[in-house]
């Protein structure tokens, strides 16, 4: 078990996560697909849970999209995303990562979508903090967070698809 305080349970992560796949499916229910694109990692394992439950909640038709950013050096390698943009073109497209921070990964994250003609480009985060330094909001939020500069979110996935977040 990581240290720091618990801010996020499994239980309450799973309600989370459902009602943002309600909120998504509110918003799109005129669409008959939208296609949500997890950040490498922890982004797009949300995305793939995102993706499960507004697919059993609606009648609409996900695509799953992998996005890959060198989160450390973001200018030193174009994000890419792992699908034909041709198949992506006119469609909702919902970016997905677990904690949107500064929302430098998210920004460098859309840019394969700025390439291309989409209906609407949006973004979802389990945790979003406080602070911006880059100009990236959320459009479907689990929790929203004060926090300091110094103290960090760490989101952990449980093999059984459990979700908890711990702020140290």
């Amino acid at each position: 078990m990581p240290e720091g305080s618990l801010i996020l349970t499994k239980k309450q992560s799973a309600q989370k996560i459902e009602r943002m796949a309600y909120q998504i499916w509110e918003n799109n229910s005129k669409e008959k697909e939208i296609v949500i694109a997890g950040i490498d990692k922890r982004g797009y394992q949300l995305a793939e849970i995102l993706s499960e439950k507004v697919k059993r909640i609606s009648d609409l038709k996900v695509s799953l999209v992998r996005i890959t950013v060198n989160k450390k050096e973001p200018l030193n390698e174009e994000a890419k995303i792992d699908s034909d943009s041709k198949s992506l073109q006119n469609k909702v497209v919902i970016v997905v990562d677990d904690v949107l921070n500064s929302g430098r990964t998210l920004l460098h994250a859309l840019t394969p979508f700025l390439k291309f003609p989409v209906k609407t480009l949006s973004v979802a985060t389990l945790l979003n903090r406080s602070y911006r330094n880059f100009p990236v909001q959320a459009k479907y939020v689990g929790v929203s967070l004060s926090t300091t500069l110094q103290e960090q979110i760490q989101v952990q996935f449980s093999k059984d698809g459990s979700i908890t977040a711990y702020l140290k």
